[in-house]
């Protein structure tokens, strides 16, 4: 037998097929978790996936400056499935969906929600897909927070504010809030509604009154928002998928790839890095005032 003859070789050879199958293997998982199948075959749509509230933009204009970059990749669908979030980063989203625009076909794909801030971001697409049951629109703007004053009386705490002007503190939630400071609020409040509005607008190339019009806080399903020029299509992610390969040439199969994505708070880094950081900073969202493209109901 060529094992008794030549047992060196024969090692050799079990030793290579093993680490080839092993290989293989590997390169089927991690085409699996990546989104990027290892054996099939067709040109690439990548898929970029905003979740869950906005409160940070590095992961996502990373990604599309990735597939940006990246000539494999012929379009781009970003899938939302979010209430909104915090305004500075829907802003940056936003802006990067626009350059990225200006290179490679993008259309929007929302999920259940797609409201405020996911809205805002699916706005600078060129097509907008919803399901007809979708919760979308809430354009507008909320600032909330709460005050903690009678209960600091309670338990006998008295806060001590040093400032270097009369509205330094404003929304301090330790005191009451003036009627001056109210107006101030709302005027600051209607100036970042405003800018949801010009920037949906300009995405949509709707007349700015229009959507002034749409622009009350509302909800709407994704029939009504069809109805009302706020999307373009009803259709899932695969139809988003579809239409923006053939808007880009393609002719044949289309892969759908997503990005690879480190896994979010690992023990380690929930107790040490940045996601102690992440989580730090979502729970202190919630208690400070501040401005945001973001449908939250019960305030």
């Amino acid at each position: 037998m060529f094992s008794r003859r030549h047992p060196f070789l024969f090692f050799i050879l079990v030793l290579s097929a093993i680490v080839f199958g092993s290989a293989t293997v590997i390169s089927f998982v991690v085409g699996l978790y990546s989104g990027k199948p290892a054996f099939e075959s067709g040109e690439r749509v990548g898929i970029v996936e905003v979740k869950g509230v906005i409160l940070s933009s590095e992961q996502v204009i990373e990604e599309l400056k990735t597939f940006r970059e990246e000539d494999a990749i012929r379009a781009i669908v970003v899938r939302i499935d979010s209430p909104g979030g915090a305004v500075g980063p829907a802003q940056e989203i936003f802006r990067e969906i626009h350059k990225t625009a200006a290179t490679k076909k993008v259309v929007a794909s929302m999920g259940s929600v797609a409201a405020s801030g996911g809205y805002y971001v699916a706005s600078a697409t060129e097509k907008i897909f919803a399901n007809p049951g979708t919760l979308t629109g809430s354009i507008g703007v909320i600032m909330s927070y709460t005050n903690f004053q009678e209960l600091m009386d309670k338990i006998g705490l008295l806060p001590v504010v040093i400032k270097s002007g009369k509205y330094k503190d404003i929304g301090s939630p330790v005191r009451p809030l003036e009627e001056r400071e109210k107006r101030i609020l709302q005027e600051f409040a209607d100036d970042i509604h405003q800018q949801f509005i010009d920037d949906v607008a300009a995405g949509r190339n709707m007349d700015a009154g229009a959507v002034a019009k749409l622009a009350d806080g509302r909800i709407y399903t994704g029939r009504k928002a069809l109805e009302l020029g706020l999307v373009d299509e009803l259709g899932n992610l695969e139809d988003a998928v579809e239409t923006v390969g053939r808007m880009a040439g393609i002719k044949g199969d289309i892969v759908q790839v997503y990005p690879e994505r480190k896994t979010k708070f690992s023990l380690t880094e929930l107790l040490t890095g940045s996601s102690a950081e992440e989580l730090a900073n979502t729970l202190m969202h919630g208690q400070a005032l501040s401005a945001g493209y973001l449908y939250r109901p019960g305030l």
